[in-house]
Order: structure tokens, then sequence, then C-alpha cells
């Protein structure tokens, strides 16, 4: 293995010790967890939107937190500030006006004319005359098994997303219509989850599909309010498919994602809200897959006569142009794209503007691009990434907010061409150049089959001397297109900054399957997700092994839900690199997970055996040896508890020493009460396991 790329920050990190920077001050254990920070950083401005294309709005907040904040119009060249009043919009109404049925309602939704409420009640979906107050009921079959309006938990998880807090049901732009989802959870298995309150336990029982199992059937309703009767998509319920987010168009048309169970082949479908009809608009198929949760897929223009498409199709997310028939006009973008947002259209220029990561994967970069595909160019300037940009309406402006590993941020008034208008502020406090802060470098590791350069963002201890050995303490995720290692600022606070001045170095890396290297690298892990992932991390692994200041009897690894799979598979699978863990609620079988989610990059198990056998870190408990923690809920509707017992019987079949903390009650993720011993417990874990010394008495106030 070798390194294909070392940035001149990195190197200098290797060579001068930390101390040599300078004579700064360490922050102290208050400072870090007990929120008491020095004035090392400043808090940006809050900027959310345009008042228009010259001003944008400031949100200023009241420092009584139970009044509302100040907002201002800002020029955007010369920052001259008025207050602003945002126009009205729809009113806010509250559950409680509901006829008192508050604790049985959820998402509640204004129509966009303001005249009605729409929500569910009981399963069932409703709306609301907010000129009489008079309710009617939608659906009436709503119970436990079937949902109006309200989510399966697959839909909710893995399609719809968790922001959508259940909510399946769409207004149309003109008011006139509802579309919703329809959930028939009947032919779902179910999972029992052990309650253990009280004298006798109990039991939750959870409809949740596991890979292989029966989906929920779901059906598309359009409900007409003039006309008060539901036409329902000619879809068949029964049949093997997922539906996408509905999609109302400018000209209240809908539209409906299709995609097979294999999840290879995309079809947008145009619904007849009259009669159910469908028309396809739009079709794709990959070899592998392509994901059906792609919420900004398609962008409409203003007129209503054109969109833009975007899709992996050819390996990047690039954008296309189609007409609002369906016909292909032309491909906008070109090249290495990913993580593409469309910030705005100029339909005047025919221009778009987007966001996106191209000339380096670890950065953001704003692009602009001429509608017709023949002309694209790089507008921001500079070895920075632009996590935040807020476009004016017209892509004339953009406030947008920049750093790189070792610059804090910035937010500034930039234009079309790239040049900065105005800074805006910065994130660096007065007392900035006072603390010691640990240096941050990007390297490139040679992937084993030599295919990929991997990137690792390493993190050195405060006062870092390269003729000494550290530990190392790893933390990963690792799921497909969830890469963790951007060249971004990390603010000195709390856990990373403390470690560092503890004296550990930190690592964060990524694999082929994390977007740097777009649907490509993510192919390699079709039908043998986790396989390609931890070799990987063990190629990172060894090189950080060869390093001179890395003691290779303190290797830890560490991360939650994929990530915590990935622990596992490190402790077992890649045993011989890495010397410790700490897996929170991890997968430890991919037959246990849910079936959208993992069919879509293994199949069914009936269809892949094998690569289920090879991708679970329970046919590798034999190999296992350093230590091991494992964290999980006991209630955890995501991924099962079952995954950690299953781990758990097998290491204990072979005699294997390891750690388990359960949470009694806990769901996916470690919350409420039980957080803070979560999090003392894990920093007791590293204190004891690579720094061999007690934890300080600060964890334990």
């Amino acid at each position: 293995m070798k390194i294909s790329k070392l940035t001149l920050t990195g190197l200098l990190a290797l060579v001068i010790p930390m101390g040599m920077l300078g004579q700064q001050k360490l922050f102290s254990f208050s400072q870090l967890f007990d929120q008491q920070y020095p004035a090392v950083s400043r808090t940006l401005p809050l900027i959310e939107e345009w008042a228009d294309d010259r001003h944008y709005i400031e949100i200023v907040p009241n420092p009584r937190e139970s009044e509302k904040p100040t907002l201002l119009s800002v020029n955007a060249r010369t920052g001259k500030a008025s207050p602003y009043v945002k126009p009205m919009t729809s009113p806010v109404v509250t559950a409680s006006l509901l006829h008192g049925a508050a604790k049985n309602i959820h998402n509640i939704t204004n129509s966009p004319d303001s005249r009605w409420l729409a929500y569910t009640k009981n399963n069932d979906l409703y709306v609301l005359e907010l000129s009489t107050g008079r309710e009617a009921r939608l659906t009436t079959d709503g119970c436990d098994s079937i949902m109006n309006g309200y989510a399966s938990w697959v839909y909710y998880e893995e399609i719809l997303g968790r922001s959508s807090e259940y909510k399946a049901f769409w207004w149309s732009p003109d008011s006139r219509y509802i579309a919703f989802m329809r959930f028939d959870d009947s032919r779902v298995p179910v999972f029992p989850i052990y309650a253990p309150e009280g004298r006798h336990g109990g039991l939750e029982n959870h409809r949740y599909p596991k890979a292989g199992d029966e989906n929920p059937e779901v059906m598309l309703g359009i409900f007409s309010l003039e006309d008060t009767a539901t036409t329902w998509a000619n879809f068949d319920p029964a049949a093997d498919q997922y539906f996408g987010k509905p999609i109302w168009t400018p000209d209240n048309q809908l539209w409906i994602p299709w995609m097979n169970r294999r999840q290879d082949s995309l079809i947008i479908y145009q619904i007849n809200t009259l009669t159910g009809r469908r028309r396809m608009i739009y079709t794709e198929k990959q070899p592998t897959w392509i994901s059906l949760d792609e919420q900004d897929r398609i962008r409409f223009l203003s007129s209503g006569n054109e969109f833009l498409l975007k899709s992996d199709k050819d390996g990047w997310e690039n954008l296309y142009l189609y007409d609002k028939n369906g016909t292909f006009i032309n491909q906008v973008t070109f090249g290495s794209f990913w993580g593409t947002e469309i910030l705005a259209v100029n339909e005047k220029t025919r221009e778009v503007f987007i966001r996106a990561r191209k000339d380096h994967s670890e950065r953001y970069d704003i692009y602009k691009a001429s509608l017709d595909g023949k002309e694209q160019v790089r507008i921001s300037q500079g070895d920075y990434s632009h996590e935040k940009v807020v476009v004016s309406p017209s892509g004339r402006f953009f406030v947008t907010t920049y750093s790189n590993l070792n610059t804090p941020p910035t937010m500034a008034v930039m234009n079309d061409k790239g040049k900065i208008i105005r800074e805006i502020a910065s994130s660096k406090g007065p007392e900035f150049d006072n603390y010691a802060k640990p240096r941050s470098s990007l390297i490139k590791v040679r992937s084993g089959d030599d295919e990929f350069n991997l990137p690792v963002v390493i993190t050195y201890p405060t006062n870092f001397d390269s003729t000494k050995q550290y530990p190392v303490l790893i933390n990963v995720y690792g799921g497909p297109n969830a890469g963790t290692v951007f060249d971004q600022w990390k603010a000195p606070a709390g856990a990373m900054q403390w470690l560092a001045q503890e004296g550990i170095v930190q690592v964060s890396m990524d694999n082929r399957s994390s977007g740097h290297f777009g649907k490509r690298g993510m192919n390699y892990i079709f039908h043998e997700m986790g396989k390609w992932e931890i070799e990987d991390y063990m190629t990172c692994g060894k090189w950080i092994r060869s390093q001179p200041w890395a003691d290779t009897t303190r290797i830890a690894i560490m991360g939650g839900s994929f990530g915590g799979y990935m622990t596992c598979m490190a402790l077992t699978y890649g045993a011989d690199v890495f010397t410790h863990g700490i897996a929170s609620f991890p997968v430890t079988n991919w037959e246990l997970y849910d079936t959208h989610y993992t069919e879509r990059y293994m199949g069914r198990p009936e269809e892949n055996p094998e690569g289920y056998r090879m991708t679970s870190a329970i046919t590798y408990a034999n190999r296992y040896k350093g230590l091991l923690r494992i964290i999980h809920g006991s209630a955890d509707e995501n991924v099962h508890m079952q995954h950690t017992l299953q781990l758990v019987d097998a290491l204990q079949d072979l005699n294997k020493h390891f750690e388990l903390m359960i949470y009694p009650g806990q769901r996916h993720g470690i919350r409420g009460d039980k957080r803070m011993h979560y999090q003392v417990e894990i920093f007791r874990f590293i204190y004891r396991n690579l720094l061999n010394k007690p934890l300080p008495e600060g964890f334990l106030e």
C-alpha cells in the first residue's frame, strides 16, 4: 500500500511538533464539556433565504427565547440592514384546536390556499375547513394494520425519510386534490420487542419486513375536495413494488416514481387524477440498483414546460433536461459531479447553479451550467468547501459559508462570477489564536486492489511529537453514499479537542462506496455489502500501523449502526489490523435487516445466500481477538437487539472475551437520561484501553 497524495499541511504536521507552533493555552475540562467556552469561536449569522434578488434575510435571535426573533433585510452589496416583515402565509393551527383530539392527530398541513387543513387521526385521513370548522373524514378503514396517509415503518425509514414524521399525503398546488398512500401491513411479519417495565414485562409488536419478507401493500389515492371522492391509481397493490414520494407538477399533474422490488428499474408515471390511468414520463434501468429515496430528483422550471432530472446512470450525479411530456432534450452537466444540489435556475439566461463535489471529492463547490449543456464552470474560488449556500432567486448572489480542515468558516456574499462581494462574518473569535488546537491533514491511501485513492483525515494530538507513539481512535460509518471525510473545519470543542489534548490520534476514513468515487465505487458492493468496505478500512488501518507515530497495540475503531457493523467486522474479519472496538447498535447479519435497504444492495437471501453469509460478522466470530464492546438499546426498532444477541451467542460458544452494555427501553441511539451514561462509558473504555489511565473525575460529576 502507498500514499498517493499528502497535503502540505499533513507533511508539516508529521515533522513539526505542535508545541513549536507557539505557546498556546489548552482548553480546560469545563470549557469543553460544561459549555464554558472561551471566545475562540463566533456564531455566524443565521441566513436561510432572500427577500428579493438583492436583499437577504438575517434572523436575529431574541435574548428572550419565548419571543420571536427579529428579521432584517440586508443589502447584499453594502450590508445596510432594515427591519423586515415577512408576508403573511398560511395560518398556524395547532392540534389543540381540533376538537380536543390532539394526541391522535399527526402532520397537520395547510392547503396552499389556506382554506383547509389535512391531517391523520387513528390511521385515517381527515380535512378541516378553516372558515367553518367542519371536519371531514376522507377514509374509514384505518386500523392497526391499515394506514391512510400515515406511513408504514419501512416507507418512513427508507423511502419517505425520517423528516417526513410518517406523513404520507400531499396537497396539489391548486388545493383541489390530496394525494395519499394507503398501506396494508397485514402481510408484514410482526417482530416482538420485549418491554421490561413492570412486574411481568410485556411485548411491543412491530410490523417489520426483514430481507426476503412480504412488504406492505400500497395504494395511491387521489381525493378530490370538489367531488368528495377518491380515485385510485391503476396499480396492483399486491405486486412486489415500491412507490416514491409523489410529485405535483406546477400545472397540477400528479407524477409518481415506481420501482420494482429488485430496485434496478425506475419509472415515473403521470397519473390521471380523474380516472387513475397512468402514462410513462421517464424510465431508467441500471445493472445494480437505483435509489428511490432521491427526494430532489426532479426540478421543474417555473414555466412548467421543462424539468431537470438528476440521475447517476452514467456513474455520476448529472443533470438532464426534459420537456413536460418526458421527451429528452439534452444532458446539462458532464463529469464527476456528486452530491449534486440545484441551487437556482435562471430561466432568462438559461443557466442552472448547483452545489456539488467534482474537482475534489472532499469539497463542495458552486458551479454554473447552461441548460443547453454547452458550458459549465466552477464559480467558487480557492481550496475551500462550501458547506451552506443560500442563493438569491435568480442566482445573481450567494451567501456562502466556506472552510477547510485548517481554516475556520467564513460567511460571505459572492456573485455569480465567483467574486467575493462582501465578507459577512468570520467564525474566528478574539481568543482563537491563544488556544492550542489540533492540526488535521487529508491524505489518500491506495486501495488494496489498486483501484481507488481512499481519503483519510488524521487529527494529530495537541503538541504532537513525531518521535513518539500514540494510540489511534478511528471513527467510521461506512454505509453506501454516506462518506464522512471532507475538507472542512472541525470546531475545537468537546470530545475531539479533549482527546487530542490527551494524546490520541483521531482518524476518519472512507471506503469506495462512500460517494467519493461515484456510482462506480458504490457498484462494487452489489450483492456483497460489507466485504469491500472492511477491506478498504483494513488497507487504511495497515497504513496507519506502518507509521512511526502509531502504537500498534492500541488501534481502536468505533461507530454506530452501519458503523457498528463495520466495527464488528473490524474486530472479527479484520482482527489482525484493529485491536479495540466500540460497536453501538450494530447490524451483524443482513438477513435481520429490512427489505428495502438490504435488498437494494444484497438482493433477497434466497437469491444470494453466499453473499449474506460472507458479509455477516457472525461468520467470522472465530477470528475475533482484541477487545470489543457491543452496545445496544433493548427496544431498538430499527436494528433489533437480535443482531447483537446472535453475535454474542456465537462469541460465547467460542469462549471469547468481550464487553456488552444493554440500555433497557432505548431505541436506535441512546437518548434521554441514559445518554450521559452511554457517553461516559465510552470515555471510560478509551481511558482504560487506549490511554492506560483512570477516567478523570470531571466525567463522574
